[in-house]
């Protein structure tokens, strides 16, 4: 294969709603370069892009695919990506690495909620971008409309490039304003005319074309300059302002097609080859300490892994970007996140599930090796002694949790390996073991997302798994101080038991006075690891319990606040004096003590007016300005507290707090509140104190458990 240089090289991230043809466009690039004979269709599972058996399955895109395509002396990468907001860590790892990204309208439905979720993200990365209104050959389509959508939406940037002649089912000709030619396209689609264009559209076309003129020219002074002098530009001056607006997300191009038909993706590609920036051109990389790495291919080699696919029966694959100098087969990089040395021993270019040996890539380019041994996605390689490590990518919190367990127990080891897999592959899946709630919960983007990682468990490891309710890790404490004490007293047959203690337990807070009721011979401070802490007092005076014992004392009370007395959860923030109590010679031992002091702890925190805090959130949620009402009417149902408002756009973002109980399945509510247009974030806050009836509720619901 041929090996392109960093100028001929161009990185493009297909994204856009679901169903809005972006699997079918890569197959039209594919087809058009003479890559296939025969294009692909989704319907018929047989596309280059969607491979896998999930995606056949559900006739749309669940993976981040890439492919390469070549046309005109250029290689296009092509990265095809989901459409769902299930799977966006595919769309952000596609975005982090693209020099441009290519958003799919469809002039049926214009501006739809993928859409704008998606751009979220491409605002954020501040990538290069044009937009491609496909399925203009569709009866409802209306690609003025669309437009229209765009640029309330996306801003003036929107730039129109060309234009269907006619729509619908005629459809078959492009006015192109940056050629000022029309294309027809023949009935199976593919190489078109080149004609010029219609009188009766001249006028239309013309006005377009000094819109496009003033654009490109806007970003230049000598352009602005050329364009006040002539009151014109060359179609390569055009290219030169085009591309400098893109750089500076002044101009977002507008092109029409039907990627089913293959019209018009051909000059889709012409334009992506002549005229979108490539790596070398784009503001310098970011390192982690924020220095700028610029793509050179004569810089030091760095290779930025963004993806990572386990395939059965061929291993781990690791997809990168050569973010400066050149890749061989055989080279050795050290990663710097590990300090691990990695050999590059064989290199690919991708093409769906089809691999194309080469020997070397170069700055700015796309590629994939097999079986790194310790090299996972978000990490870098670079030569040794380099430590360079790209800035990672940041992916988002899951937004629903499920608990998860093998329906066999004897499966249980095997599931924690498949779970390791599948986190590696999918960073924005996360797995907790909680030795608190005693379950294993799985963390993903919504009900769909959980339901494919489900989905591969079983169907691809061969493991059966259920799906529960995650419980809620509510923390325990006192509200006042109280005095009990407990004598334990065992005799059976050999030696005996006996301990006897005396315990003042109050809350605790920072700053609190130290006890002087009592006279403390020692005192230690334990920061508990789930929050909170444990002030621990020996006061005893005159022997009554001797020295040896009193950690065996302590040890008890930990144990009991390992699992709280009202619903076996941690409890925290408590101070305990240990004053008084009684030993024998002969049975007094360290379990009889640890038996006695933690006993003694229950019967204190009972009569402290104990109480049940539970984790609060802060959310964020973006939606509608139009659908607010609804999301905060529903918010103030889930007991939460509004914090503020403010606007994002045509959005408006409401922050609140949140009990983590109420958020459970939240994600799927909200999306059938805002018709999918909404979404949300929440970070843990703090601890607060649950409703009395809530109280109950969880002590009798423990209660219940205890005794059965």
């Amino acid at each position: 294969m041929k090996v392109y240089d960093d100028k001929h090289i161009k990185n493009v991230a297909l994204v856009g709603a679901s169903k809005s043809g972006k699997t079918t466009l890569a197959e039209a690039m594919l087809f058009e370069a003479g890559l296939l004979n025969r294009r692909g269709t989704v319907e018929e599972k047989n596309t280059v892009s969607d491979y896998h058996d999930i995606e056949h399955e559900r006739n749309s895109s669940v993976y981040a695919t890439t492919l390469h395509t070549e046309w005109k002396d250029y290689k296009i990468n092509i990265i095809d990506t989901p459409g769902l907001d299930d799977f966006i860590g595919e769309v952000i790892s596609a975005l982090r690495v693209a020099d441009t990204a290519v958003m799919m309208l469809n002039a049926e439905n214009g501006v739809e909620v993928g859409t704008e979720l998606i751009w979220n993200y491409v605002e954020k990365f501040q990538k290069p971008i044009l937009f491609a209104v496909n399925h203009v050959d569709h009866p409802k389509s209306d690609f003025d409309n669309t437009v229209e959508q765009a640029k309330e939406r996306f801003g003036n940037a929107i730039t129109i490039m060309q234009y269907p002649l006619k729509q619908g089912d005629g459809f078959n000709s492009i006015i192109d304003l940056l050629t000022m030619k029309m294309y027809t396209f023949p009935p199976a689609g593919g190489k078109p005319q080149k004609l010029d264009i219609p009188a009766d559209e001249t006028e239309k076309a013309n006005a377009l074309h000094n819109i496009l003129v003033e654009k490109a020219a806007e970003n230049d002074e000598k352009l602005m300059e050329l364009y006040f002098e002539k009151g014109s530009l060359d179609e390569d001056q055009l290219k030169q302002g085009l591309k400098l607006g893109m750089l500076h997300h002044d101009v977002y191009p507008v092109f029409c097609l039907s990627a089913k038909k293959d019209m018009g993706s051909g000059r889709l590609m012409g334009f992506i080859d002549n005229v979108a920036p490539s790596a070398t051109e784009l503001f310098p990389e970011k390192t982690e300490d924020g220095k700028d790495l610029p793509c050179d291919p004569k810089g030091p080699p760095v290779v930025f892994v963004f993806k990572t696919l386990i395939e059965p029966h061929l291993g781990k694959l690791s997809f990168f970007k050569v973010m400066s100098g050149e890749v061989t087969t055989g080279m050795d990089l050290v990663n710097v996140n590990t300090g691990h040395t990695e050999r590059i021993n064989q290199l690919f270019i991708m093409d769906g599930k089809n691999r194309n040996p080469i020997t070397k890539l170069t700055a700015g380019d796309i590629g994939t090796t097999l079986k790194l041994k310790e090299t996972f996605t978000n990490q870098t390689l670079c030569a040794a002694g380099k430590n360079i490590t790209i800035d990672p990518i940041h992916f988002p919190d899951p937004r629903l949790r499920v608990s998860i367990l093998a329906k066999n127990k004897t499966d249980d080891e095997k599931l924690g390996g498949v779970l390791a897999e599948i986190r590696q592959e999918d960073p924005t899946v996360t797995i907790e073991y909680s030795r608190e709630l005693r379950q294993v919960i799985l963390g993903g983007q919504g009900e769909l997302h959980l339901n494919v990682v489900k989905w591969r468990i079983e169907k691809i490891y061969h493991l059966e798994v259920e799906f529960g309710k995650p419980r809620i890790p509510y923390r325990e404490t006192i509200q006042k101080n109280a005095m009990a004490s407990y004598r334990h007293k065992k005799q059976s047959g050999g030696a005996g038991q006996f301990g006897e203690v005396y315990m003042k337990i109050e809350p605790f807070h920072e700053g609190m006075p130290e006890p002087h009721e009592h006279h403390v011979r020692e005192k230690e401070i334990i920061d508990l690891p789930w929050g909170g802490k444990l002030v621990f007092y020996n006061c005893i005076v005159g022997g009554v319990i001797d020295q040896r014992f009193i950690p065996s004392i302590q040890k008890g009370v930990m144990e009991k606040m390992h699992e709280g007395p009202l619903t076996g959860s941690y409890v925290r923030d408590i101070r305990v004096i240990v004053y008084d109590g009684k030993m024998h010679p002969v049975d007094s031992n360290d379990i009889s003590f640890k038996i006695a002091g933690m006993m003694a702890f229950k019967e204190a925190f009972h009569q402290a007016d104990p109480k049940i805090l539970e984790p609060i959130y802060d959310v964020e949620i973006l939606v509608p300005e139009e659908l607010m009402g609804d999301v905060v009417t529903d918010l103030q149902t889930r007991r939460s507290v509004i914090m503020g408002m403010d606007s994002q756009g045509k959005y408006q973002v409401i922050k609140a707090r949140t009990p983590l109980s109420e958020l459970d399945k939240y994600s799927t509510s909200l999306r059938s509140i805002t018709q999918g247009r909404g979404s949300y974030t929440g970070r843990f806050a703090e601890y607060a104190p649950v409703p009395g009836e809530i109280q109950r509720k969880l002590a009798d619901e423990y209660k219940s458990t205890e005794v059965h």
